[in-house]
Parts: structure tokens; sequence; C-alpha cells
């Protein structure tokens, strides 16, 4: 028990001044010390959904908005709504990342290869895991003054990352090694089509013969026509927000600091990061859910 709660305890048998005189402590030390103490129980208890606030925020690193917030706090039981917690987190000062706007971009196909058509253009969103996946390259800033390049294959119905390689240069291996783990991950559906931009790499025999031995059909963009592979974009757009955002201009130390945070990142983001379009699920859990109601549906 400390000396100020002694003789808080004792007081109404001994003077106050008597008690602080034995114990060696100064008076106004002691009044101080019990004005903070009834300051302290008139302190409103911070609420438990706030407190869940704080932590689901922080855990997330600063990558979730009031929409996923509310998604993620109803699945702890606590039900809100988005205007109650923009307020709590302009009062805590809590800032969610804002992607930057799309730029579209074309990609060089100058390379004089054979592209392959657009196999998506009119046809309905497939509803099935590993039917229809799309694929881009990025780069990532070193510290060196140098790139990385990063090449990755998304599964479009379930939005989960099926296969990724970063490597220091971007010849046609940066996506055949890419496309390998992904088959190695997901064994590919008959007739799957990997879709992509008309860059070289997607255009070599090796890249060709490897989609050849698993049965997949080759699909590119149009040319000129960035929005022909949006969605691999739009992964990049939230990659470079919530990682590049989030650490220091040049970002990565290394090649093996980029590949290290690629691979957390794209945990995370299939594992945890709830996805609005998938109606607030994880891209691996609706990958899954996917593959079970396929399963069910083929005939014995």
């Amino acid at each position: 028990m400390s000396r100020y709660r002694f003789i808080a305890a004792e007081r109404g048998h001994y003077p106050v001044r008597r008690l602080c005189q034995v114990l060696g402590v100064p008076a106004s030390g002691f009044y101080a010390w019990q004005q903070g103490q009834q300051r302290a129980v008139g302190r409103p208890k911070t609420p438990a959904w706030e407190t869940a606030l704080v932590k689901v925020f922080g855990g997330h690193k600063r990558r979730y908005g009031t929409r996923r917030l509310q998604v993620a706090l109803r699945e702890k039981g606590h039900r809100l709504g988005r205007q109650r917690l923009r307020t709590a987190m302009r009062r805590r000062g809590l800032h969610a990342l804002q992607p930057k706007a799309y730029t579209p971009r074309t990609t060089d196909s100058t390379h004089g290869l054979r592209c392959a058509p657009n196999r998506l253009l009119d046809q309905p969103k497939p509803t099935q895991a590993n039917r229809v996946w799309v694929s881009d390259i990025t780069y990532l800033p070193l510290a060196s003054g140098c790139w990385a390049y990063l090449c990755a294959f998304q599964d479009v119905a379930s939005k989960h990352v099926v296969g990724w390689h970063v490597a220091a240069t971007m010849p046609e291996e940066l996506v055949t090694t890419a496309l390998q783990r992904a088959f190695l991950a997901q064994p590919p559906t008959p007739g799957l089509v990997v879709h992509s931009d008309r860059g070289g790499q997607y255009c070599g025999k090796a890249y060709r013969q490897l989609l050849h031995e698993h049965g997949a059909l080759r699909s590119q963009s149009r040319r000129g026509d960035c929005y022909d592979n949006a969605q691999a974009e739009s992964l990049w757009s939230r990659l470079k927000t919530e990682v590049l955002e989030l650490r220091e201009w040049p970002v990565f130390a290394d090649l093996a600091d980029a590949q290290a945070s690629v691979a957390d990142y794209f945990d995370y983001y299939n594992h945890d990061r709830l996805h609005s379009s998938i109606g607030y699920h994880t891209p691996y859990r609706t990958h899954q859910q996917l593959l079970q109601t396929t399963a069910l549906n083929c005939p014995a």
C-alpha cells in the first residue's frame, strides 16, 4: 500500500497533517494525489467496442477503413454504424491509408511476338475458382536505386493470389516461375483461362508451353486498352498503398527484403484481409468455399 493510500485510510482517526509528518510526505502532495483519484473515478470508462476498434485498426496496420472495421467488429460482437466509427477514429487520431487514384497505363507491346486474343470479352464473371486467372508485372524500389520486379497470378472469382515471384530482372522466367508456383498450389481445371496484358514475357515460347502442358488457355488484353486487365492493376494499387506507404522511401533495402515483404503481404492479403467484392470475406476462405461447391456439383 502506498503512503498516500495509507493516509486516506487513516484520516478518519488522525489529522492528515500529522499522518503526513509521520510518513515524511508533504500535505500538498497528498491532496494533489486525492484530486487525481477523484478525477480518475469520474472519468468514463472506455467502451469495449472502442478498445476493440483500436486493436483491430492497429492489427491491420491502418489498412482498414470504416467499412472493413464495421465488419471486423461485428464478428467480435460489436454492431456499430460507420458514423460512430468515424467519430471515434477522428477523436483518437486514427487515419486509414488511402489508395491513390488509379492511373491507367499501357504496356509496350512492340516486341513483335504474337499475342493471344482477349478471351474474357463479353464473358460473364466466373463464379468458380480456378476458371480464370489474371496476371501482371510491377516494379518495387530498392535502396540501391535499382528495381525489383514482381509478377503475380490472381484468381478472378475468389481474389486469391495463387502464385507470385520477385526477381532482380524481368525476363520470361519471372512469369514462368510465378505460374509454376501457381500450378503447384492450385492444380488448374480444364480450360483455365490465364489473362495478362500484351507484355513480351507473356508471349514467349516457355510461357506458352507451360500453359499448354497444363491445359490452360492464354488470353491477353487488346492493344492500348489498359482496362482489359483492371483486376491485376487493382491488386498492384492495393499492394503499393498498403506496403509502400507504410515504409520509408526507397522502401526495400535489397532484393531479399522485397521478397520477404511481398511474401508477408500476400499471406496477409489471402488469409486475413477482408475483400469487399467477395462479401467481406478473405480470399483464401472464399477460394476454398468455391472449390468445395464445385466438387459437390460435379457428377460422381
